[in-house]
Order: structure tokens, then C-alpha cells, then sequence
């Protein structure tokens, strides 16, 4: 993979996906993941000719922020030649790409990012997410619409707001710069991992594992352990007290790895790529739909859709408790039409009574109550006749309780 330690880049297809449409570059100053989309309508294409124009910003600046810059506008030069592309190969139409980038620069971290794919800074025992993901989900969660746990399972969760591709001439790029210090572990992947191995998991991993290619590698089993229904990417870069170049020579992964083709595919089904954009789950399932970018209206219709959702949800629980109460109450109205079918003789201030019922309670509730007073004194049977009327005598029905009742009043004569 690479001659150095201090740096990798891994990629991998996944367990689902047929073709790979992750890309990375781990370069001296440079490195950087996008994760193509637009299923067979060429992500991996996508993927490869944004990283291949972004690694032309691979040297050394002077200043981080002139290292920002530099990268901003190759992202920018990237969306354009998506759109040229596009323009030359019909059967490209709905391509695009997240891109997420760094440049190192003495004792700084120049950052570029657009999409969801992310970066994080390992530093003393923690992992914290830098980048911030730019899908719907997160603005609702940003709008407070929603808490980061339900966004993790949002059915909407993979819905884009902004990316590279043939939609939008001037994207919006987040930029900033930040101080880094020897101990630092810097890592971007595509979403194949964060969607699929817990931060958590992550951080121990990251803590544990030495270098930065075998931590590399155990990200990417940790995902494939997990099914990796998605392509998986992840680039590592290691910050220790040396301003030394990362990967010499650079290393290259993922589409971008490979020659680019444009082949035209009579089963490609030519898609277009709004800035609201679906990661499919398999490649050969790209998803149809049509959305404006940055559409104030489309931003309306999806929120109004997910109150929908919470709404239905809230009606489904509510009926599904009646349900349930309504199938408790009918069992137990049932089971006390039963009871009531039964008969027993028992004592009731010292006389003979026959009872209706049985002989339970439910908590406070009792099951039987007097059902006829015979006014036969106890105190006038004889011994073995009390002692079972004081036990209650079981009885059928009420013919049989009656019975009883007769044979006691002959035994008290």
C-alpha cells in the first residue's frame, strides 16, 4: 500500500455493491475521500475525476488558509468538470460526488468538505467529528426537529443537500482551518464506515491500533463485519513532532485508481443529480427521483412529510394501545361472564347461602357475591355439615347448589 506509517488510504467494495464508486488520495500535503453516487449512471466516474483533479493541490503553502483556498477552488474546478463531462457523455446525466479533504501545513490542518462524508480528529483519548454532514437529517437536527439518535435512523437519512456534480456551477464549500498537535490522529471516510460502525468503535480502534495502515484496515473489517452494504473508505494521517510529507510517492485508491470509462451502457438508466440526492444501497437500484437543489419548497414538502410520518407514527401507537386495551377488557369481560356460570354454598353471617361466582378476587375485586340467602342457621347442622358449609361446597350450576341447600335444611331438622 505505502512506505510510510504515518499515512494510509484504504478502500473497499463492500458485500453488496458491484462496482466501487469510493475514491481517495493520500499524498504528501494532501489527503482526501469522495464517495461517487448515481449508481450505474457513473458515480465511480464522478468519484474519480474530482480526486484527480483535487490531488494537483498535493504541494506545500506557505499558510494554511492559502492551502484552504487552493483547495476550495479545486473542488470548484471539479464540479466543473463534472458538468463537462456530462455535457460530452449524455449517458453520465445525475453523476456526482462528496468530497472531503485536508492539507496539512506545519503545525495546522486546512479542511475543504462537501456531502456526507466526514473527517474527525482523534486527540487524547477522544474522537470528535469536524466536519459537519450536509443532508437533510442534519438540518433537522440543527433545527432541532429532531435529536442525533433518530437521525441515526432516519428513513431520510441519506438525503443530500450539497455535492459535486452537474447541477450547481458555484457549490457551497465548508472551509476552515485548525491548530493540530503531535498525538493527533486525523481520519476521513466515506459514509460505507460512519453509517455503519458506532463512534465508539471508531475511538477504540483508533486508540488502540498502533499504526495508521493497520488501523486503517481494521476500520474497514470493522464494516465489513457489519455487512458493508455500502463501498467503504478510509484515510488516515498520522500528526507526530516532524513536518514531514505523508505518502512518498502518493497513494491513490478506490475508482480513481483505476482508467476512467465512459462507456455508454444501454442498461444505465440516465438519472438527474439535484443537489437533494439518494445514496442508493446497491448499484444497480439507483434511486429515480427528481428534486430541485436547495429547493425552499422541496425543503417544506420533506419536513411537512416527515411530520406526516412522526404524526402517522403517534396514530399507530394510539390505535395499536386501544387495541390492546379493548382485546384486555373483552378478556376480561369474557372470563367474568364465566365465572358467573358457577354456584358454590357457603356461610354468610352464620347462615346458609348459595353464591354466585368463584371463589377468587381480582385485587379488590371479588369474583362471587350472595346470590340467595337461605336463612338456615349454621349453628343448627350438625358438625361435618358446618365445617364443609364454612369450606363452601362447590356446585355446577345453580340446580345443584339448590340441591345442597335442600339436603342441608333436612340435616337441621
Amino acid at each position: 500500500m505505502a512506505d510510510t506509517q504515518k499515512s494510509a488510504a484504504v478502500s473497499h467494495v463492500g458485500k453488496i455493491r458491484a462496482n466501487n464508486q469510493d475514491s481517495a488520495y493520500a499524498g504528501s500535503y494532501l489527503f482526501v475521500v469522495a464517495d461517487g453516487m448515481g449508481g450505474h449512471a457513473g458515480g465511480d466516474v464522478a468519484s474519480a475525476i474530482a480526486i484527480r483533479r483535487i490531488a494537483e493541490v498535493d504541494q506545500k503553502y506557505t499558510s494554511a488558509h492559502d492551502a484552504a483556498f487552493a483547495l476550495q477552488s479545486a473542488l470548484i474546478a471539479a464540479n466543473s468538470l463534472l458538468a463537462e463531462t456530462v455535457f460530452e457523455h449524455n449517458e453520465l446525466t445525475g453523476m456526482g460526488t462528496t468530497v472531503s479533504g485536508i492539507v496539512r501545513v506545519d503545525n495546522q490542518i486546512a479542511m475543504a468538505h462537501i456531502g456526507d462524508s466526514r473527517i474527525y480528529r482523534y486527540r487524547g483519548g477522544k474522537l470528535e467529528q469536524i466536519s459537519t454532514d450536509h443532508t437533510f437529517v442534519q438540518r433537522l437536527v440543527d433545527s432541532g426537529r429532531i435529536t442525533p439518535e433518530e437521525a441515526a435512523v432516519h428513513p431520510r437519512r441519506s438525503v443530500l443537500m450539497r455535492v459535486l456534480g452537474d447541477v450547481d456551477a458555484a457549490p457551497e464549500i465548508d472551509t476552515e482551518v485548525f491548530e493540530t498537535a503531535p498525538g493527533d490522529r486525523w481520519m476521513i471516510c466515506s459514509d460505507g464506515l460512519s453509517s455503519y460502525v458506532s463512534d465508539d468503535k471508531m475511538e477504540h480502534v483508533l486508540a488502540t491500533v498502533p499504526t495508521a495502515q493497520d488501523a486503517a484496515e481494521r476500520l474497514i473489517k470493522e464494516s465489513l463485519d457489519q455487512g458493508a452494504p455500502d463501498n467503504v473508505t478510509v484515510v488516515l494521517l498520522d500528526i507526530d513532532e516532524t513536518i514531514e510529507p505523508g505518502h512518498v510517492p502518493p497513494l491513490t485508491v478506490g475508482s480513481a485508481a483505476s482508467p476512467l470509462s465512459f462507456d455508454s451502457d444501454s442498461t444505465r438508466r440516465a438519472l438527474r443529480l439535484p443537489t437533494l440526492l439518494l445514496h442508493p444501497l446497491k448499484a444497480t437500484q439507483p434511486d429515480p427521483s427528481h428534486f430541485e437543489p436547495e429547493s425552499d419548497d422541496y425543503l417544506d414538502e420533506l419536513i411537512e412529510e416527515d411530520r406526516t410520518r412522526q404524526r402517522r407514527r403517534r396514530v399507530t401507537w394510539l390505535v395499536s394501545i386501544i387495541l390492546a386495551v379493548i382485546a384486555i377488557v373483552a378478556v376480561i369481560a369474557v372470563g367474568y361472564n364465566w365465572t358467573q356460570t358457577h354456584y358454590y354454598v357457603g356461610d354468610d353471617d352464620g347462615y346458609v347461602a348459595i353464591y354466585r361466582g368463584v371463589q377468587q378476587s381480582v385485587g379488590p375485586i371479588s369474583l362471587s357475591s350472595v346470590y340467595e340467602k337461605t336463612g338456615i342457621p349454621l349453628a343448627q347442622l350438625p358438625a361435618f355439615n358446618r365445617s364443609q358449609v364454612a369450606a363452601t361446597i362447590s356446585a355446577g350450576n345453580l340446580k345443584l347448589a339448590e340441591d345442597i341447600v335442600d339436603r342441608l335444611a333436612n340435616a337441621s331438622n
